[in-house]
């Protein structure tokens, strides 16, 4: 049987990592493996509709999503009789999110995708099983498979908050706090509550105390709003009890979306950390028809010069078919400048940021009291401070609703030559940061992190008072001059904040009721 390298699929080894042992070839794995879509080219026209902010581009429900654009059955057949062939097990096969998990050995999985697997080592990323080169499908899944993830289960991607460091007498008269209901008060958010809706929150590990909950709502005098833990894969709420961990990512998403809208659910998809893992999660919540989320919030990603080509299509993929059911999903764009932390001396936009289906989330520093902003400026508190991650796509076109937009930076104006990161802002500088309380205790958070669950809380009271979602974003916020508030001051590096949309902070941060009249 002639098999065939599945394309995007390469891995090279992370600089830095060594083997360190075979793997045992009788460790049982689970792997989930990606189908194409029914009448791709269908959903090509539907998608081109919704991104040109159409005003007849009407989101599918998720049941016609998966009738119309969910995996075929003889494909699913297909896939199944292949993994009985190599002694693989099915765990979930779920045809509208076209994904089919497998279990099985490790010696099984290597001969069936063509495969090797080896334990490794890095400094940062800790040990994980891992593979080089290309995955291998046969003949008749050739173009029916369009990705194969958790072979290798490498951590993926970083959560983007920064708790605040203990200040030097010096510096301390600068610095303040907010509650998430004062900058829902200084950005204008319009009344309401989220009522009727659902916030789905995506994580990579750590966990919530309900007891820090219980404080926290009733310390702002809101009522706890109804959270939901799901597991995916192997995840779980499962609190480490260390605050500058993922519980500190955990906690400040639920407290700053649950402070705002308190009463939407707030479902939280727990998964590992993983592209496998990443990926299930998203598309999860997109279809999830229990609690049925309108906006999706992330905090985690990683540059994209660190995902495979079929992770990040695959993800991709998901991102739109939330677009396609009117699901918005708001993603973090990254606490590390224009570099996105990497070394090479180049720019890096993050990824999930950095898709066109997403609404990018960058950062600033604010000062302001009650209802009036008195100073907003991009975020950028230096080398070890962090600074809000913005750039030029290296993966994805200059998407319809950026035509014609340019970059400044230390090179002068250039016109986009890619998607630009991000689209709008919002406070997340640790010195201007968000009061939070985390295993326990009282604290300051920062980063981008914040800004996504504080715009998805912004979606959610939309919502809720229009009592329909309002869907894929970005076009219209495009379209509308001055719903948000501009930043023209500061830079994330090699990008500075100029009249208009930036590759800081984009279009600026909320002016919530003008967001709303937008949308």
């Amino acid at each position: 049987m002639t098999k065939h390298p599945l394309p995007g699929s390469e891995r090279t080894l992370a600089p830095g990592s060594k083997v360190i042992a075979q793997c045992d070839p009788s460790e049982t794995i689970q792997v989930v493996v990606v189908l194409r879509r029914k009448d791709e080219q269908q959903f090509a026209q539907l998608m081109k509709k919704i991104e040109s902010g159409a005003a007849d581009a009407k989101p599918l429900t998720r049941e016609q999503l998966e009738q119309r654009f969910g995996a075929a059955a003889e494909d699913i057949a297909k896939l199944k009789a292949f993994a009985a062939q190599h002694g693989l097990s099915v765990v979930r096969e779920d045809a509208s999110s076209r994904t089919v998990t497998l279990s099985g050995r490790i010696d099984q999985f290597q001969q069936a995708f063509d495969v090797q697997l080896h334990n490794y080592e890095h400094h940062s990323m800790g040990q994980f099983r891992g593979r080089t080169g290309t995955i291998s499908v046969p003949d008749d899944l050739h173009g029916v498979v369009k990705a194969v993830l958790g072979l290798d289960d490498r951590p993926q991607a970083r959560p983007h908050f920064r708790i605040r460091p203990p200040f030097e007498p010096a510096q301390a008269r600068q610095a303040s706090s907010f509650t998430p209901l004062q900058l829902a008060s200084l950005y204008h958010f319009p009344q309401g509550d989220g009522s009727g809706q659902c916030i789905g929150i995506i994580e990579l590990g750590g966990g919530y105390n309900a007891a820090d909950l219980d404080k926290y709502f009733s310390s702002l005098g809101v009522g706890k709003p109804k959270v939901v833990a799901v597991g995916v894969d192997q995840g779980g709420n499962k609190p480490t009890g260390d605050a500058n961990g993922p519980d500190g990512e955990v906690t400040l998403d639920i407290e700053i979306a649950g402070a705002i809208a308190p009463a939407a659910t707030i479902a939280v998809y727990f998964t590992t950390n993983s592209d496998a893992g990443f990926i299930d999660a998203v598309s999860q919540a997109v279809h999830d028809k229990t609690h049925k989320p309108s906006v999706i919030s992330i905090s985690w990603g990683a540059p994209e010069s660190v995902w495979t080509a079929q992770s990040m299509n695959a993800f991709n993929d998901v991102l739109q078919s939330a677009a396609a059911v009117g699901v918005t999903v708001c993603a973090a764009s990254g606490d590390s400048g224009s570099s996105d932390g990497v070394s090479d001396g180049s720019n890096h936009v993050d990824f999930p940021a950095s898709s066109p289906y997403v609404l990018a989330c960058g950062g600033t520093r604010l000062q302001g009291s009650g209802q009036t902003v008195s100073h907003e400026v991009v975020w950028n508190d230096g080398a070890n401070g962090g600074a809000t991650g913005g750039g030029v796509s290296g993966t994805f076109p200059v998407p319809t609703w950026q035509q014609g937009l340019s970059a400044s930076g230390t090179q002068g104006k250039q016109a986009l030559t890619g998607r630009g990161v991000p689209d709008v802002a919002g406070d997340a500088s640790p010195v201007t940061g968000y009061d939070v309380i985390v295993d326990g205790s009282n604290t300051v958070v920062g980063g981008t992190s914040a800004v996504a669950p504080l715009w998805a809380a912004l979606i959610a009271r939309i919502n809720g008072a229009k009592g329909s979602p309002v869907g894929f974003v970005n076009p219209k916020l495009y379209k509308a001059a001055g719903a948000c508030n501009d930043i023209t001051q500061g830079n994330n590096g090699s990008y500075t904040a100029t009249t208009g949309w930036d590759a800081c902070t984009g279009l600026g941060s909320p002016n919530g009721v003008k967001v709303a009249a937008a949308l």
